[in-house]
């Protein structure tokens, strides 16, 4: 279990300090729905990490034999395609990090009733290229580790609460502490927002090393 964890880190933290989503969480808080879009993005958010890593380490069991200490190398090659695709969003974040435009749906946070932003919380997690990648990457390392059925589900359920940790401490810190947290976390979605292909580019250049790496070693 315990080498397992440590290959889940990474990619946990890689999902976890996506500027997109704490700028969503943020703007939700300060927005007129305030309470009920925040917690619904942070259910959607979990859910969404929840669901793709699900499915992925159930097909990536089956693909392994699901006893088999060692990942098989359909599972190796499939980390090695998945780290070459965040490479590639690396490279693209970058190329982009000029553009500070607000994306329509940033404008139109106001409007959001809790099912949406639910809605929203999981498209951003389960959906998004980068965030699927890394999923998809959690899900083959935790099904191709023959780690049984128990230690499968805890380490689904670690990575999940790692991956959605920034977020649900975004929401729960202001719930509990509005009044302190607000200017700050005004000035977190600013510098966020200005900074977020540059940051998007390192996470996705240092988790597609590190999956690619995996990968390689696994053949």
């Amino acid at each position: 279990m315990g080498p397992v964890l440590g290959d889940l880190l990474p990619l946990a933290v890689g999902v976890a300090i996506s500027p997109i989503p704490i700028v969503a969480a943020i703007l939700m808080i300060l927005s007129k729905n305030a309470g009920g879009a925040a917690k619904g993005f942070a259910a959607g958010w979990v859910a969404g990490i929840l669901a793709v890593t699900v499915v992925v380490t159930l097909i990536a069991g089956s693909l392994s034999g699901g006893d088999d200490k060692e990942p098989s190398a359909a599972v190796s090659w499939i980390k090695i395609v998945v780290g070459a695709g965040l490479i590639v969003l690396a490279a693209t974040q970058w190329s982009a990090r000029s553009d500070t435009e607000i994306p329509p749906w940033m404008r139109a946070v106001d409007t959001l009733t809790t099912v949406k932003a639910t809605g929203l919380g999981a498209l951003l997690s389960g959906v998004n290229p980068k965030n699927l990648l890394l999923c998809v990457s959690a899900g083959l390392t935790i099904g191709g580790a023959g780690l049984g059925a128990g230690g499968a589900i805890t380490a689904i359920v670690v990575f999940t609460l790692l991956a959605s940790l920034t977020v649900l401490a975004v929401v729960l810190g202001y719930l509990v502490a509005a009044d302190r947290l607000g200017p700050a976390l005004n000035s977190l979605r600013t510098w966020l927002q200005d900074n977020n292909h540059a940051v998007m580019a390192i996470v996705l250049v240092v988790m597609g090393a590190v999956v690619l790496g995996k990968g390689i070693g696994g053949l």
